[in-house]
C-alpha cells in the first residue's frame, strides 16, 4: 500500500512540474560529463550548485536521474531520454543562431551522399572540409557503394561516380576526365625494375569489381598475369601499391607519390561525375551541396 501511494505521488510530482531549459542543460552536461566537477566545468558553475540542482530537479520529477558508482554518475533511462530532446533543443538554438547571423537564409536538413571509397577519401572528403563548416544546419549521410542502385533505389541523393555513361534517368554534370596509369611504390620499382611486368605481383580489384577499367585493361594486353593481391576496393589496392607490395592499374587522383610506369593507359578514359535523381533539383539542401561539390572537386 505505502509503495503504491509513493507511486501515486512520484506520478503527480512529475505531472505538475515543468521542465525548463535549465533543467535540461544540467542533465545533458551531467550526462556527457559523468561526474559532478566536469558537469560542472561544462555549465560553467561550481561543483555544489550542480549537486543540489541535480538533487532539487529528481525530488520535483519523483524520479532519479542518476546512479551514483565508482564510475560516476550513471544515467537512468529517464536522463538519456531527456538527454537526447536537451541535444535537440541545442541543434535548434544553433540553427536559430546562424539563422540570425545570415538573415534567415539557413540551409538546413538531411543529404545522402554515395561514392567509391576512393572517391569519398581521396576528392570528397577533403572538398567537405572547405565549404561545410559554412552550413553547421546541414547533415550527411555519406554511404560507400560502386552501384548507381544507391540513387535508382532512392537511398541517396547524391552520387558521385567515376563512369563514360552516367545513367539516362540522372542528371548531373561532368566533374572531370580520369585516366589510369601503371603504378608502383618507388622502393618496389628499385628492386623489381628490371624484370618484365609478367614477373611482377600485380594487386588488383576481386570479383567484385569485374567490369573496371583496370581488369579490362590488364585482362586485354597481358592476359596470363594472376594477380598476387586481390582487394574488393580500388582505395585497397592502392594502399597496397604503397606499401610496395606490388603494381597496378590505378585512376590518376589514386596515384599521387607513387612512381608511373609508362604513359596514360589508352582505352582506359574515364570521367568523375556528380549525378543526382531530377527531383532532388527543387531540394535547396540537395541543390547546395551538389553545387558545393561541383566548385570544389571540379
Amino acid at each position: 500500500m505505502q509503495s503504491t501511494l509513493a507511486s501515486v505521488q512520484s506520478i503527480r510530482a512529475a505531472m505538475q512540474y515543468r521542465l525548463n531549459h535549465t533543467d535540461l542543460c544540467l542533465v545533458l552536461a551531467l550526462v556527457r560529463g559523468r561526474t559532478l566537477a566536469r558537469a560542472a566545468d561544462l555549465l560553467l558553475v561550481d561543483v555544489s550548485t550542480v549537486f543540489r540542482s541535480v538533487r532539487k530537479l529528481e525530488a520535483a520529477l519523483g524520479n532519479a536521474l542518476f546512479d551514483k558508482s565508482r564510475a560516476g554518475y550513471l544515467p537512468t533511462a529517464l536522463a538519456l531520454s531527456l538527454a537526447a530532446q536537451a541535444e535537440r533543443a541545442e541543434a535548434a538554438l544553433g540553427v536559430a543562431q546562424v539563422s540570425v547571423e545570415q538573415g534567415g537564409e539557413v540551409v538546413s536538413g538531411t543529404v545522402r551522399l554515395t561514392c567509391t571509397d576512393a572517391v569519398l577519401h581521396t576528392l570528397v572528403l577533403p572538398a567537405l572540409a572547405t565549404f561545410m563548416p559554412a552550413y553547421p544546419a546541414l547533415t550527411l549521410e555519406l554511404t560507400t557503394s560502386n552501384a548507381f542502385v544507391n540513387l535508382t533505389r532512392r537511398d541517396a541523393d547524391i552520387a558521385v561516380r567515376l563512369t563514360d555513361s552516367p545513367p539516362e534517368h540522372l542528371v548531373g554534370k561532368r566533374l572531370t576526365g580520369v585516366c589510369y596509369r601503371l603504378c608502383s611504390s618507388e622502393a618496389y620499382w628499385q628492386t623489381m625494375g628490371q624484370r618484365t611486368l609478367t614477373e611482377l605481383t600485380w594487386v588488383g580489384p576481386d570479383d567484385f569489381l569485374p567490369d573496371h577499367p583496370s581488369v579490362v585493361w590488364r585482362r586485354l594486353h597481358w592476359p596470363g598475369v594472376t594477380p598476387g593481391y586481390r582487394c574488393n576496393s580500388m582505395l585497397s589496392v592502392a594502399q597496397l601499391v604503397r606499401a610496395g607490395l606490388g603494381v597496378a592499374v590505378l585512376p590518376d587522383f589514386l596515384c599521387a607519390g607513387l612512381k608511373l610506369i609508362g604513359e596514360p593507359l589508352a582505352g582506359c578514359d574515364s570521367a568523375l561525375w556528380l549525378l543526382t535523381r531530377p527531383e532532388c533539383r527543387n531540394l535547396r539542401s540537395v541543390v547546395t551541396l551538389f553545387n558545393e561539390l561541383g566548385r570544389a572537386i571540379g
